[in-house]
C-alpha cells in the first residue's frame, strides 16, 4: 500500500501532488525548488535555491525516515544549464560517500520562476 509522504519542514505541495509517495520499499519524491517553508518564498539566486532545494529533499526523506544516503536517483532541472557548475557544487556537497545516478535537464521555465527543482528515488535497506 502506498503511503503519502508531507511534511511541514518542506514547502506544502503548489497543486495536485504528494510532496513524495513511499512504496514501502521505495520512496519517490516530487521535484523540490528553492522555496523556504516558512516564506513560501524562493531563496535569492541559484546557489541559494540549489542549497534550498536539496534541505528541502533531505525533509521529505526525513519525514519518511529515509536520508540522503539512501538516494539511488535524482534528477535536477535547470533553467539555465551556464548554472550547472554552480549547481553542481552545492549539490555535490549534500552527498558522503558515493553519489546517486543523476540526469541534469535544462528547462524552458520552472514553476513560481525559479531557477533549479531537484527531484529523487530513495531506497530503504
Amino acid at each position: 500500500m502506498n503511503k503519502t509522504i508531507a511534511t511541514k519542514k518542506a514547502p506544502n505541495a503548489i497543486g495536485p501532488y504528494a510532496q513524495a509517495v513511499d512504496t514501502g520499499a521505495m520512496v519517490f519524491t516530487s521535484g523540490q525548488l528553492g522555496l523556504i517553508p516558512e516564506t513560501g518564498k524562493l531563496a535569492e539566486g541559484v546557489e541559494a535555491q540549489t542549497r534550498q532545494a536539496m534541505t528541502n529533499l533531505s525533509q521529505v526523506l526525513a519525514e519518511a525516515g529515509l536520508s540522503l544516503a539512501d538516494v539511488v536517483k535524482t534528477t535536477v532541472f535547470v533553467q539555465d544549464l551556464a548554472d550547472f557548475g554552480t549547481v553542481n557544487t552545492v549539490y555535490g556537497s549534500f552527498f558522503t560517500g558515493s553519489y546517486p545516478a543523476r540526469s541534469c535537464v535544462q528547462v524552458a521555465k520552472l514553476p513560481m520562476g525559479g531557477l533549479v527543482e531537484i527531484e529523487c528515488i530513495a531506497v530503504r535497506g
